[in-house]
């Protein structure tokens, strides 16, 4: 009798690891979709806003797939790409900030400093309101929300910044691991945002 509680709490520990290992695994598989989905230059936001709700959708057993990546995709995409052309820009205006502090311009390494931080903070806001993205949710009301929840999370807003940097480090390493990893940012985001969710 004893013997097989033993057993049944093994199986269960099994199960979990097993189960925890393939959420990791789906993750990898998500980033791989989403470095796919952003071969569009400024389809970023939609392909992260489709990976979380897959990732989403994985860890509360609803079906998903490729095909409902696609469409959430194709769905997100619609505000989506003005999203990733303001980021775009806002990266142009950071990268003449750093000509400027290159240039010796007075003030230039604060203007410099500034911006960097500004463009981290943005990055880290459109993470936060892709893992939260729905169909029905517009994308300047989810980004205001995110700007919100990025100030007032400090915690959460830095744990969204670690995983930016794995995947710089991943891609000054070895560049192909920054493909897979990108799914792991998108399950911090999503992470992050269950965690301020419920707090």
């Amino acid at each position: 009798m004893a013997q097989a509680g033993v057993k049944a709490r093994s199986r269960r520990r099994e199960s979990v690891f097993g189960e925890r290992f393939a959420v990791f695994a789906e993750c990898l598989l998500t980033g791989v979709w989403i470095a796919v989905a952003c071969l569009g230059v400024v389809t970023y936001p939609a392909a992260f806003a489709a990976g979380a709700r897959h990732l989403r959708r994985r860890t509360t057993h609803e079906n998903g797939g490729l095909r409902k990546f696609v469409t959430d995709f194709r769905t997100a995409l619609r505000g989506g790409w003005v999203v990733g052309l303001a980021g775009w820009a806002a990266a142009g205006v950071v990268r003449l900030d750093v000509v400027a502090v290159r240039a010796g311009l007075p003030g230039g390494p604060f203007v410099g400093a500034v911006g960097v931080l500004a463009l981290i903070g943005l990055a880290v806001a459109l993470l936060r309101a892709a893992a939260v993205w729905t169909p029905d949710r517009a994308w300047r009301a989810l980004l205001a929300d995110a700007v919100r929840r990025t100030v007032l999370d400090p915690a959460g807003s830095f744990l969204v910044v670690c995983g930016l940097a794995v995947v710089t480090a991943s891609a000054l390493l070895v560049a192909p691991l920054a493909v897979p990893v990108l799914g792991a940012v998108a399950a911090a985001a999503v992470a992050v945002e269950e965690r301020y969710r419920h707090r």
